[in-house]
């Protein structure tokens, strides 16, 4: 096993497209590392350079310690599973597993007691003598990833290899993925535009965007403080809210300001966030998560909780949840990151559509909630888990020293 190091990589097209810029990246030996990021945003990109299926313009890779910028595919001692399971339709299960090993010429002992070994790991030991045409969608994508196992490789490469499953096996297969990846503790360089992959499966995780690398962080630490904008309307399902708003003193405390609605912000929320004073007077882009938001008529936590008030235009009853699509008096916030989130999720003008008729927001509210749409409703939120953007850089507002990216 080895880990896979970037430094300063780049993809260069023959028009000057950088399909990737300057990447700086160390994947620890052992680690799953998941690349996530709209589509075009050169993470497949990274993942072929690291196969040697592209070839780097600029900048040194290294698996392990060796540099394998111009070491041909066969020879990086790598395994790739495909979005295409790319099987032999003529093929056993067992002969689909050992064909790279029978390339390789070695003993056929050898040989059975991998396929064997793989098989077990896999569930795949009553499939070995058929044909990949009897098989599921979930049963031939094991079948990839036992061809893979079996090589035993200093890392596996993998790309998107789930989106061709329906929703039930990717969910399955994700958890049976991160479960065998930590049993064979190989380094795992894992490709998917779904960011609930990413957040499932990763050690950590690289958002890219544009072919720039934006954070690396465990999932987590992504989720609770993004770097910026982007990083945070990514990450996160459902979205997270982005709103115009202003920040003003009163009374001492710093107050939201968006729209006809006031939050006060505690001195939890501005100690953890000292970079906040820097902005009294002036605008923020104001991110409130989901989950943060709760009907005012079911609120039972203390704490720095503030209401903001607004009219139901949907609800969407999940059994144990219930998503509320709410108007507010205040604008949502339009800026470049924003336009580009709209994109990869299909919603490009809406915000623009909505900027004189007021903000929609979502809301995961308790399964007791009875808002129906047109009613109005008060919506307590959760201070403590507020998120604020510089609208001019699209950085997050924490203590001042913001940068780029970070690990």
């Amino acid at each position: 096993m080895a880990g896979v190091t970037f430094e300063g990589v780049s993809k260069i097209y023959g028009d000057g497209t950088r399909a990737v810029d300057t990447l700086d990246l160390e994947i620890r030996d052992g680690e799953f590392m998941v690349l996530v990021g709209p589509s075009g945003c050169g993470k497949s990109t990274a993942l072929r350079m690291v196969a040697g299926l592209e070839e780097i313009s600029e900048g040194v890779l290294r698996i392990g310690d060796r540099v394998v910028n111009h070491v041909p595919p066969r020879d990086r001692d790598i395994a790739m599973v495909f979005q295409s399971y790319a099987l032999y339709p003529h093929l056993t299960v067992y002969d689909n597993i050992a064909f790279g090993l029978k390339l390789q010429k070695l003993p056929k002992e050898q040989v059975r007691e991998r396929v064997t070994r793989a098989a077990e790991l896999l569930g795949l030991t009553e499939y070995l003598e058929r044909k990949p045409r009897a098989l599921s969608g979930g049963q031939r994508q094991r079948v990839a990833m036992g061809r893979a196992i079996v090589r035993e490789p200093n890392a596996f490469l993998m790309d998107e290899p789930l989106s061709n499953l329906d929703a039930k096996l990717r969910v399955q297969m994700r958890a049976e993925i991160s479960q065998l990846q930590n049993d064979l503790g190989t380094t795992t360089v894992y490709v998917t535009h779904d960011q609930v992959e990413a957040m499932t499966m990763g050690d950590r995780v690289a958002v890219m965007r544009k072919g720039e690398l934006q954070q690396v962080a465990p999932p987590q630490e992504l989720y609770d403080r993004p770097v910026n904008l982007f990083v945070g309307g990514f990450i996160g399902s459902p979205a997270m809210n982005l709103v115009e708003a202003t920040l003003e003193r009163q009374n001492g405390d710093l107050v939201a300001v968006a729209g006809s609605n006031r939050i006060v912000l505690g001195q939890e929320t501005c100690g953890a966030r000292p970079g906040l004073n820097r902005f009294e007077g002036r605008s923020v882009v104001l991110g409130i998560r989901p989950e943060d938001l709760e009907d005012a008529a079911l609120e039972t936590e203390a704490g720095e909780r503030q209401h903001i008030q607004g009219q139901v235009a949907l609800t969407e009853a999940l059994g144990s949840e219930v998503m509320v699509h709410f108007k507010i008096d205040g604008r949502p916030a339009v800026t470049d990151d924003v336009r580009e989130l709209a994109k990869d999720a299909g919603t490009e003008g809406l915000a623009e559509r909505d900027l004189e008729r007021g903000a929609t927001m979502v809301g995961r509210f308790g399964a007791r909630s009875r808002v129906r749409a047109g009613d109005n409703v008060e919506v307590a939120v959760d201070t403590r888990a507020l998120h604020f953007f510089d609208p001019e850089t699209g950085l997050g507002i924490y203590d001042g020293n913001e940068r780029e990216a970070n690990g």
